[in-house]
């Protein structure tokens, strides 16, 4: 395994987490408080410079955790790998939003599967 670089004075630019004195990995692509990060890619009128915030967790066929990030400010969507100072408990609470806040109403499951076409009946026999 590659040894971290490390410097001493991080600060995240997004929720103000400060690395101790200890030091913090040298190249953060996102800070391991918050998850999030500076969009940093190049646009036609500069750096974009908007907030990336932690949107899900993607697990690869390797087992490699990538953090999914959006920007707040044009919407571009990145994967970062997960590093091993990441607060777990920030990492399983993205992890698991979709669960506890999904994106679509539960109970109005049945509703909307008739809408689309569907049977609508939740627990129903496949044909």
């Amino acid at each position: 395994m590659k040894k971290e670089i490390y410097r001493k004075n991080f600060k995240c630019p997004n929720c103000g987490w400060q690395a101790e004195k200890q030091g913090v990995k040298d190249s953060w692509n996102h800070c391991p408080n918050c998850l999030g990060g500076i969009h940093e890619e190049d646009t036609d009128y500069g750096v974009c410079g908007g907030i990336l915030e932690p949107i899900g967790i993607w697990v690869k066929k390797n087992g490699e955790w990538m953090i999914l990030q959006r920007c707040s400010l044009c919407g571009e969507m990145q994967a970062v790998p997960k590093s091993p100072f990441d607060n777990p408990l920030k990492v399983l609470s993205v992890a698991s939003k979709p669960l506890s806040s999904p994106p679509f109403p539960i109970e109005r499951t049945e509703e909307l599967t008739k809408m689309m076409g569907g049977s609508g009946e939740i627990g129903g026999k496949l044909p």
